[in-house]
């Protein structure tokens, strides 16, 4: 049951990145109350979900490290979601300074280095939540739709970002990329399967990744969030992780 309902999810996934540029409703502005919601969505996985496994993910981990070395340094797992962290601020601010220097102010041209380093980082990112999607140990079926609910707002998101930033190069080739990743993914994970300490890193990693992209894009912007939408978001979301 699960497998078939991974499949499903990663289908969703893709065709998510995949029919982005359709979705004329995000270039609505003031800013759609659609992408309010998906920001409550987002803040409420992270914050009810997310942060609260990797206690146990430490947990795991502590327990495999054992009496080696590495056990004297403490807090391992939100380290690796710090790194997570880190990585995609320093990509974002790399997008940032190339499109304020003279010789990079259209992002087409930004694109020829830049936008295939970030489209690089993000189709990591795809991949591993496509391997963790049938990975993952879920608790039941809703567990697992309610991963994919959340990130599947969280993709819609990062579309609208990327596309802002680098207009149809995004169009032409990273959004076709970033919709291989995900059945990259799901597939290396249909044939391979890493330990829990690895599926724990993993999480982590994107755990970070996460974080600073809901605080980069999903946080609604002061002039043009619907504040109502996003508690809507956020509390419809909380509440259905706390009834499962």
């Amino acid at each position: 049951m699960y497998f078939w309902l991974s499949l499903i999810f990663a289908a969703g996934f893709a065709l998510i990145h995949y029919f982005s540029k359709y979705m004329s409703f995000l270039k609505e502005t003031p800013r759609s109350k659609f992408l309010s919601v998906s920001a409550g969505i987002a803040v409420a996985y992270v914050f009810v979900h997310l942060l609260p496994e990797l206690n146990s993910y430490q947990e795991q981990l502590e327990a495999e490290l054992g009496d080696s070395i590495w056990r004297y340094a403490e807090h391992h797992i939100y380290i690796v979601a710090l790194i997570g962290l880190v990585l995609f601020y320093g990509l974002e601010r790399m997008v940032t300074v190339s499109k304020q220097t003279d010789k990079l102010k259209n992002p087409e041209a930004a694109g020829s280095g830049v936008f295939w380093l970030h489209i690089s980082s993000f189709f990591l990112y795809n991949a591993i939540i496509g391997y963790l999607l049938i990975r993952e140990e879920y608790e039941s079926p809703l567990g697992m739709l309610f991963y994919f609910l959340a990130l599947g707002v969280h993709f819609i998101t990062n579309d609208r970002s990327l596309r802002s930033d680098y207009k149809h190069i995004y169009d032409k080739y990273g959004r076709l990329l970033l919709t291989g990743a995900i059945i990259l993914g799901w597939f290396i994970g249909v044939l391979t399967e890493l330990n829990e300490v690895a599926i724990s890193i993993l999480n982590a990693f994107i755990a970070g990744g996460i974080v600073l992209n809901v605080l980069k894009e999903e946080l609604p912007e002061e002039k043009e969030s619907s504040i109502g939408s996003f508690l809507f978001g956020a509390a419809g979301y909380t509440i259905l992780l706390l009834l499962v």
